[in-house]
């Protein structure tokens, strides 16, 4: 039996894919509907800056609550609710949009109660994937929740795209509200055994919950040392790519060009996830660390060699190597973490690798006006491959092995 097969014959985690993949495709469309929207009502970027944020902003303000709600209930539970509670929302923008009533205050308000949903699903989702497999199964598993995620995303972002052409941008949101309300019946499919809920006298505080979780990330120096060196290389990686690449593709190859850069990403992200379900190394977290040197390729390509089948190639291979990272940390976490405070840590995790990133989106324009863009990608790659280096070279990280993790 293959690996995926194996993983995919418990019932708790087919219905946990099932249900994951069906939200990131309605979830893929979403970015691009919105865009759309808000451009069609007011043409201003700016405005379309404003409701961004504001999701991301409150996506960030409200993950380590998110990581409290995880560990304190029911895990299948919280994924249904927040579901509903994203569905709800996305109806809400959709029906705005569709009846010509949307206003740009209100679409930012929609947009925080969104993140915030976000905030508590995330660490959640994360958290439940040892609760649906033994184990033995966990590495596997978390390379077939990342297909999922990474074919959710290409059929979502494809069809998307097709969709707000095609009939507009409201319609474009009422599927991604249709596909959280098609997610909130699969995860009530997710039937996890329910442990005795402590009296509410016996409860710890909120506050107390939070220390727990530090104490729990911060007692562990490969955690908050690979952390470290997300907060750097994805401020430096988005900074790089997301500003300066279609900056970059203007002036050389074209728009339709960088989609198929993009595109490139997306494929070495699921070649990656092939790969981690054939190879299996016990100490995969160090190499993993190691690989993300490698995201430094398509920086340097758009600074130094901004040609097609050279930037196809360095994204792919970022791609491949950020995979491979991201199924070794999981299984780290996953098999070194108490499961009580798991989803906890996965939050302290997510804030402190996304803090930094409208930094860096917003110092690469400046510093890209001041001295060159192709100075700037340089600087770029040179964090990302520092970064590296420091965490790779920490010796707790390089000796972290996925023995299994105590469940209290």
């Amino acid at each position: 039996m293959s690996a995926a097969g194996g993983v995919l014959r418990y019932p708790a985690f087919r219905w946990l894919v099932a249900a994951r993949t069906v939200s990131i495709v309605g979830n893929a469309v979403a970015p691009i509907a919105l865009a759309f929207a808000v451009l069609d009502l007011t043409g201003s970027p700016a405005d379309l800056g404003l409701v961004v944020a504001a999701r991301s902003v409150a996506n960030v303000a409200v993950l380590l609550f998110g990581g409290i709600v995880a560990d304190r209930l029911p895990r299948d539970v919280v994924l249904v609710s927040t579901s509903i509670g994203a569905a709800v929302t996305q109806a809400t923008v959709a029906a705005l949009v569709l009846t010509g009533t949307a206003t740009v205050p209100l679409l930012v308000a929609l947009s925080v109660l969104n993140g915030a949903v976000a905030a508590v699903s995330l660490p959640t989702t994360a958290a439940m994937v040892p609760e649906t497999v033994p184990e033995p199964a966990l590495r596997p598993a978390n390379a077939v929740v990342r297909l999922g995620v990474n074919t959710g995303t290409v059929v979502g972002a494809s069809a998307g795209a097709a969709l707000v052409a095609a009939v507009g941008a409201g319609w474009g949101l009422a599927v991604d509200a249709a596909g959280f309300a098609v997610a909130a019946l699969l995860y009530t499919r997710v039937r996890l055994p329910r442990a005795a809920a402590p009296a509410a006298a016996e409860r710890p505080s909120v506050l107390a919950d939070l220390r727990e979780g530090w104490v729990e990330f911060s007692g562990r120096r490969w955690v908050w040392t690979v952390v470290a060196q997300f907060t750097v290389l994805n401020a430096a990686f988005v900074g790089a790519t997301t500003v300066l690449g279609p900056v970059v593709a203007d002036e050389t190859f074209g728009r339709a060009g960088w989609g198929l850069v993009v595109a490139a990403q997306t494929v070495g992200l699921g070649l990656g996830a092939l790969l981690a379900l054939r190879w299996r190394p016990r100490r995969a977290l160090g190499i993993g660390v190691a690989l993300m040197a490698v995201t430094a390729l398509p920086a340097i390509a758009l600074g130094v060699a901004p040609a097609l089948p050279t930037l196809v190639v360095a994204f792919a291979l970022g791609g491949v190597a950020l995979e491979l990272f991201s199924i070794a940390w999981d299984h780290a976490l996953q098999s070194n973490v108490p499961r009580g405070v798991l989803a906890r840590v996965y939050s302290y995790d997510m804030v402190g690798s996304f803090v930094a990133v409208p930094f860096g989106e917003a110092l690469v324009g400046p510093l890209a006006d001041a001295v060159g863009s192709t100075t700037t990608l340089l600087g770029c790659a040179a964090a990302i491959v520092l970064a590296t280096v420091a965490a790779a070279s920490t010796r707790s990280v390089r000796r972290v092995t996925t023995d299994p993790a105590p469940s209290a």
